[in-house]
């Protein structure tokens, strides 16, 4: 099972190198819960699963475990890294930073008609996800949310960066659709966002921007406790202490 659902992730007409499809396959196997915090993994496995050799999967693990998403314990194996409360608070820092001067940034200069309308049909393509309970493509517009935001916004490569360093936060996101902040009131926030940048009020723009992407630090402790395997919680700490902004 875990095989053929690994196996619809390949995307046979990609043109990257097999080493970097399998990079990410397998990072968005993790991000995804498909290969769950501290499941083994295999290289033959692996290999055999997309038939290639060995050597592409090893560079995967490589740059995976320099993405603190799988650690590689000698004489034990590969796994997958449990999530980590640090790493999710420390990008959601970033990444609101990151977020809040993009919004802010189009709402000073204004996003054009067309980026906005974007924008807001994303934001009802969501909102039609709710009675289909459709929770995988909600993420996946959820994605493209922020995305197109930075790159109508003109600030691609603020995008690219956020996409780096959000893996373990991301990780949570995903738990947390359907089981964490109900969705429709992060729909309502999406468009908060583009109501504010649309009315040019960056003021506004950043307010909204923060209390999005907080959303996510007041579901965290709840879903550590209903997911507790899910976590590696050794050393950071109660997380409630540190879920305040």
């Amino acid at each position: 099972m875990l095989t053929a659902t690994l196996q619809t992730l390949w995307d046979a007409s990609d043109a990257n190198p097999v080493r970097q499809r399998l990079y990410d396959v397998l990072r968005h196997a993790i991000i995804r819960l498909v290969l769950a915090p501290g499941q083994a993994l295999s290289e033959k496995e692996i290999a055999n699963t997309f038939d290639v050799s060995r050597q592409p999967v090893r560079e995967a693990f490589i740059r995976l475990s320099e993405a603190g998403l799988v650690e590689v314990r000698p004489q034990r194996g590969t796994f997958v890294v449990k999530i980590s409360p640090q790493a999710v608070y420390s990008a959601r820092f970033v990444r609101e930073a990151i977020e809040v001067a993009v919004a802010k940034s189009a709402a000073a200069e204004g996003l054009s008609r067309r980026g906005l309308n974007e924008l807001f049909e994303l934001v009802e393509r969501q909102r039609r996800c709710i009675g289909d309970e459709d929770f995988d493509r909600f993420y996946g517009l959820d994605e493209a949310f922020h995305q197109v935001l930075s790159f109508q916004a003109g600030h691609e490569s603020a995008w690219r960066f956020t996409e780096a360093v959000k893996a373990h936060f991301d990780r949570v996101r995903y738990i947390s659709v359907p089981d964490g902040t109900p969705l429709e009131t992060l729909i309502d926030q999406h468009a908060s966002i583009v109501r504010a940048i649309e009315a040019r009020d960056p003021e506004a723009a950043e307010r909204a921007v923060q209390a999005h992407l907080r959303e996510l630090l007041i579901s965290l402790p709840e879903l550590m406790r209903r997911f507790p395997a899910m976590f590696d919680t050794t050393a950071n700490g109660n997380p409630a202490r540190r879920a305040a902004p």
